[in-house]
């Protein structure tokens, strides 16, 4: 079966609702393809390697969680820019990208996915008075020493995680947020939490930790947001019965 690009970025807008956020890039379509979409990519980043997996998969759109069009970032299209969109136009490919709106929801959102996979029971956002939070705060099933956990995170995501211990305590529980969300430790410290868990770590986040006596795990940018994209993904292709398939384009990252 096959959908309008329109009837496609509508439905996923309604899922979402860009409009809540203020973001770093824009949120929907990035680059227009086809007006007709019969066969989506999914993948983390819009790299110039992903793009090259969807020509090969003869697809119409590619969703991903990072797009292009940064805040602050130089307009010139010209050497890598402009060999991706070069790909992309020559190949009749729309580009749709989501960013905060696809770390926060409450189900298909990166922090719901990762915390359905690691067996976390969500209690609430990072920042309980801010509806779009992006981060969330829950419980283990049961306490888990720190380095069990970590064993955990690395048996569920195929990556080992940086592990920093800020207490002797086991950890019950914990505060999350994918991807680039590191400088949220005290924010997780402030909600109480025995752990704190990001996808990337700075030099300040491990002194953190240690001061703020919380453990800290980082467990990779690229690994803890590969889940949201697959489930929006999902959801549209079952909605509109197309074909749909993820390509983990690996980042150690």
């Amino acid at each position: 079966m096959s959908v309008s690009l329109h009837v496609l970025l509508a439905a996923a807008d309604e899922i979402l609702e860009p409009a809540r956020f203020s973001d770093y890039c824009p949120n929907g379509l990035q680059v227009a393809g086809a007006e007709t979409v019969t066969r989506i990519i999914s993948g983390v980043t819009a790299s110039q390697a992903l793009i090259e997996a969807a020509i090969e998969e003869k697809a119409d759109a590619i969703l991903v969680h990072h797009g292009y069009f940064w805040r602050g970032e130089d307009p010139c299209i010209v050497g890598m820019k402009r060999n991706r969109l070069a790909l992309l136009l020559a190949n009749n490919i729309s580009l749709i990208a989501y960013h905060l709106p696809l770390d926060a929801h409450p189900v298909l959102g990166n922090n719901a996915q990762l915390a359905k996979r690691l067996g976390i029971a969500v209690d609430g956002g990072l920042e309980a008075n801010n509806p779009r939070s992006v981060g969330n705060v829950g419980y283990l099933p049961e306490a888990m020493s720190a380095l069990a956990f970590a064993e955990h995170v690395e048996a569920v995501l195929g990556r080992k995680p940086l592990l920093e211990l800020g207490h002797e305590r086991p950890i019950k529980r914990i505060a999350w947020c994918t991807g680039g969300a590191q400088s949220y430790i005290e924010k997780a410290a402030a909600a109480g939490v025995d752990a704190y868990l990001s996808g990337e770590v700075s030099e300040p986040t491990i002194l953190a930790a240690r001061e703020l006596g919380i453990h800290y795990i980082a467990a990779g940018h690229h690994a803890t947001e590969r889940y949201g994209i697959q489930a929006l993904a999902r959801n549209l292709a079952e909605k509109f019965g197309l074909f749909h398939r993820f390509i983990d384009i690996d980042n150690p990252a």
